[in-house]
């Protein structure tokens, strides 16, 4: 049964232009966000200046091994919403093409159906985590003067926490996709929550939370799996109190995200099976 799910998706995406250029858009988006980044950073510590011997010491090389893993994680993190939209994309068209009705009609139970959709997901999220980890090492060998094999892997965790924070944030997008069914529209309800409503909810909560002794907005949709990759140290050390906070909170936030994770696709499996087709 699986490895029919697997081929029967293959099939709807194979031929798919815009999923292949998408995903050729997110390779392209994380070496460049990166490579800004790092060339920015290489600028700026100029041994030849004053100001770029205190920048480096008081930077360090946030993307030499092992920090290159947390670094290009967070970087890369703000570019999720182009494989939020290939995942958007994914479930609309089914709705689109009446491709999820001659599924049924074909025999499968509604459950097949979003297992099928919960591997594409998978898929996708796979995919971007390789993009991510490329870059990581890409970056992280060229910034590296000289490669400890003891310490290189030492925060390669953030592989697992990035992945786990890509798997929830398209799992969203998934839901958002299934409950609206109209490409456009899902796209529009994404990025107007993910990039500004859910960041006017998180400062308000943030103004409130001295009164109300917690700060509400950690919990967030979004916010809750954006907490898995804190600020990279060469930027928090500008506030190493909320720093320190913030990575001692990544093991509570991982639990978080699972059953975030898990609520969203047993909300899936839910209203697929009681909607007509």
């Amino acid at each position: 049964m699986l490895s029919n799910l697997i081929k029967t998706e293959w099939l709807k995406l194979r031929n798919y232009r815009a999923f292949w250029l998408l995903l050729a858009v997110t390779a392209i988006s994380y070496p460049g966000i990166n490579g800004i980044a790092y060339y920015g950073y290489m600028d700026s510590i100029d041994a030849r200046t004053q100001s770029g011997k205190l920048v480096k010491m008081l930077l360090g090389n946030p993307f030499a091994f092992p920090q290159s893993f947390h670094t290009t994680a967070y970087l890369s993190s703000f570019f999720t919403f182009i494989p939020a939209i290939v995942v958007i994309m994914l479930i609309t068209n089914e709705y689109m093409f009446k491709t999820h009705r001659q599924n049924i009609i074909d025999g499968w139970e509604k459950s097949t159906f979003i297992a099928g959709k919960f591997i594409s997901v998978v898929l996708v999220t796979l995919i971007v985590t390789f993009f991510y980890l490329a870059v990581a090492s890409v970056i992280g060998t060229i910034a590296t003067a000289d490669i400890d094999q003891a310490k290189m892997l030492e925060k390669s965790h953030y592989i697992g926490l990035f992945s786990l924070q890509v798997f929830c944030q398209l799992s969203i997008a998934f839901l958002l996709g299934l409950l609206i069914r109209k490409a456009f529209i899902a796209y529009g309800v994404y990025i107007f929550y993910s990039f500004i409503l859910e960041n006017i909810l998180s400062g308000f909560f943030r103004m409130k939370s001295k009164k109300w002794g917690m700060d509400y907005g950690h919990y967030l949709p979004f916010e809750i799996s954006d907490r898995l990759i804190p600020l990279p140290p060469f930027i928090g050390r500008f506030n190493e109190a909320d720093n320190k906070l913030a990575i001692a909170a990544i093991d509570k936030h991982v639990l978080y995200t699972l059953v975030l994770t898990a609520f969203v696709w047993l909300l899936s499996f839910y209203i697929f099976k009681k909607r007509d087709l």
